[in-house]
């Protein structure tokens, strides 16, 4: 008895919390068809947040792909003063509101900051431009990669990367060798979380863009700058289009979880 009653307690949980909400979104995007769908995610403005998005989540990726491989090597293979510290600052953004995010990096690279006054004077403007809302973004992905690639470097050992040295490799040829393959299914599931959340950023990106129509609008400021505009149609439209690139991106996570991978196969 106690089973079923959990059972339909989770059921229910997901049912109202996820199920509904997003079927009831579809359901105002489709309800008069395709045209009114494709005319909302063809418009300049909504075509214009999709390229910020897509420029801001790829450059989050490649900045956390290089940081979150290099520091799973350096945690896992090396040991040095710190260590546990720097493990618990790399999982910090977990735990810290993207809005706090967002402040700090003004206060950083604020046009009215020591540091970013002196970047203006070179021409180099951060906030409410491209540079900040990629800050922001790596940032609240910073852990992903790592997370995801230091287990199975842990399991994988140092013993073939020590024999690739013996015999003469250097560490560039062991790691595209040796340790790359090794990891590469872990690597993969990290690098879709982190674009999955980088797509879907709102908290950090909406303070440091300043949500200027057309030019630091991203897809999801673009959903809440439409809806408050009473705009539905292009706010239901694009907020179905991030629900797809969800569902991908799940299937991609269940695609590239790591599964007694751990020799590379």
């Amino acid at each position: 008895m106690a089973k079923h009653v959990l059972r339909l307690v989770a059921v229910a949980y997901v049912l109202f919390l996820l199920v509904l909400p997003v079927m009831l979104i579809i359901w105002r995007t489709f309800g008069d068809g395709l045209a009114p769908f494709a005319e909302a995610l063809t418009s300049p403005s909504a075509l214009h947040a999709f390229k910020v998005t897509l420029t801001v989540a790829g450059w989050a990726v490649v900045a956390n792909t290089v940081f979150g491989v290099g520091t799973a090597l350096l945690l896992v293979r090396h040991e040095f003063p710190g260590k546990r510290l720097l493990g618990a600052f790399i999982d910090l953004p977990m735990a810290v509101s993207p809005v706090v995010v967002g402040l700090a990096l003004i206060l950083v690279y604020g046009r009215f900051s020591p540091f970013g006054g002196l970047l203006e004077s070179w021409g180099i403007q951060v906030i409410f431009s491209t540079p900040g809302m990629v800050l922001a973004t790596v940032f609240v992905a910073l852990p992903l990669v790592v997370r995801a690639v230091v287990p199975v470097l842990e399991e994988l050992g140092d013993e073939q990367e020590q024999a690739a040295h013996t015999l003469g490799a250097s560490r560039l040829q062991t790691f595209l060798r040796i340790t790359l393959p090794g990891i590469r299914w872990a690597l993969g599931y990290g690098i879709v979380l982190c674009l999955a959340r980088s797509l879907g950023e709102y908290g950090a990106v909406a303070v440091v863009s300043g949500r200027l129509v057309d030019q630091t609008q991203t897809l999801t400021l673009f959903v809440e700058e439409r809806f408050q505009n009473f705009d539905q149609p292009a706010a239901f439209a694009a907020a179905t289009a991030l629900a797809l690139i969800a569902v991908v991106t799940l299937l991609l996570t269940k695609l590239l979880r790591p599964k007694d991978r751990i020799d590379g196969n």
